[in-house]
């Protein structure tokens, strides 16, 4: 293990007692943390509907089969991205069509968005990529001009705003996720939110096994389980619930939101600070004039055209080795095996995205960094890159 690591979560004893309440109440599943959960992230939003499930990816699942995604439909989609928000796409039999990014936000750029869409474009799936919200509102715009779901994959994104409004309220149905890595954790779970009765009442049924919606409260499921009902299931369903320790968990983080997004924000700060003058590096953008309140999920630098991914790689291997955890954040999507097989797809297809996806470093990010532990990163990283700059000559 890493010295310092690449993510580290904020667990206090806030998180600890909720989850050890719920152990001592007997009621693990299906239960009023989950309720209560949902409430805040939906508030959060300002949205409808929460429907709390087991991660962001079986978020996106259910949202493509509630709203009625196929084969033979379109989906418009980013390959820079973690590979799980295409995924969801292929689950349901459909084609995920990528569009190139915007080299400075790294989410997609929203004319090549509009100029992919065809009669067989079913929805637009965007992802706020690191927690940037930079374009969600001209996305938006596109699939009401053409009458498509937006469908905003916010995993990255918890808590930031963009043009004064929510990430999360974008599209037809948002999905957050809450892995270790993330603003917050559940340790595995996600969230959809939506103001679309339909699709959250399908969304509970499907999570819940199939099963009414009328039967997924905490109250309806204990009755339900001593009438035989539990065992009766309106469509196909999946297990796709979140248990309530989890949501417990969730709680007491959705609790301390703006006091987690604050240290992140601070981390972030630190890194901007002792870099913004490096020659060799392209730092995360954060759009000006105040209309993105940035939400930061990881911190992603990218070396300049001057290296490549063999440098890059070398740069990765190095800082590990002195114990300083970082990664390579994203690995295009469509260079991955199971999408290069099945579409055949080449470098050089959407050289932006490669070209970003070949230099990105993603530092050590988490609340507890401070600036004895920036300072050893930073200084490990530019030993690297001097290395570099000698093996170059």
């Amino acid at each position: 293990m890493s010295v310092i690591p690449l993510s580290r979560p904020d667990i206090t004893d806030a998180e600890i007692n909720a989850v050890a309440n719920v152990l001592r109440s007997g009621r693990l599943s299906i239960g009023p943390c989950q309720e209560q959960f949902e409430d805040l992230v939906a508030e959060r939003c300002g949205r409808r509907h929460g429907i709390a499930v087991s991660s962001g990816t079986a978020g996106l699942h259910m949202i493509m089969l509630g709203l009625g995604i196929k084969p033979g439909d379109e989906v418009i989609t980013t390959p820079f991205s973690f590979i799980a928000s295409s995924n969801c796409i292929l689950y349901v039999g459909a084609k995920p069509v990528f569009v190139d990014i915007d080299p400075v936000s790294l989410n997609m750029e929203p004319d090549r968005v509009a100029a992919a869409i065809t009669p067989r474009t079913k929805a637009i799936l965007a992802v706020e990529v690191f927690g940037n919200p930079t374009h969600m509102d001209k996305l938006a715009k596109i699939a009401q001009a053409h009458e498509i779901p937006l469908i905003e994959d916010s995993c990255e994104a918890l808590g930031g705003r963009w043009a004064g409004k929510p990430v999360g309220s974008f599209g037809r149905a948002a999905v957050f996720g809450f892995y270790p890595n993330k603003q917050i954790t559940t340790g595995e779970g996600g969230m959809i939110v939506t103001d679309d009765d339909r699709l959250a009442e399908q969304c509970r049924s499907l999570r819940n096994q199939g099963r009414s919606e009328a039967i997924d409260t905490a109250a309806a499921a204990q009755t339900s389980a001593g009438t035989g009902s539990w065992l009766t299931h309106a469509r196909l369903g999946y297990n796709y619930r979140l248990s309530e320790i989890a949501a417990a968990l969730g709680v007491a983080q959705m609790q301390r939101l703006d006091q987690i997004l604050d240290k992140r924000r601070r981390v972030a700060g630190m890194y901007m600070k002792q870099l913004m003058d490096w020659q060799d590096l392209i730092l995360p953008t954060v759009p000006p004039g105040g209309e993105a309140d940035m939400s930061w999920f990881v911190f992603v630098v990218r070396l300049t055209d001057q290296y490549g991914r063999v440098e890059r790689d070398r740069v990765i291997k190095d800082m590990r080795r002195h114990e300083v955890g970082v990664a390579n954040y994203f690995p295009c999507i469509h260079l991955q095996p199971p999408y290069r097989e099945r579409f055949g797809y080449q470098p050089g297809t959407f050289p932006i995205a490669e070209s970003v996806s070949q230099r990105t470093i993603a530092l050590p990010f988490y609340n507890q960094l401070d600036e004895t532990h920036i300072d050893l990163i930073v200084h490990t990283l530019k030993v690297m890159l001097q290395r570099e700059q000698l093996l170059k000559r």
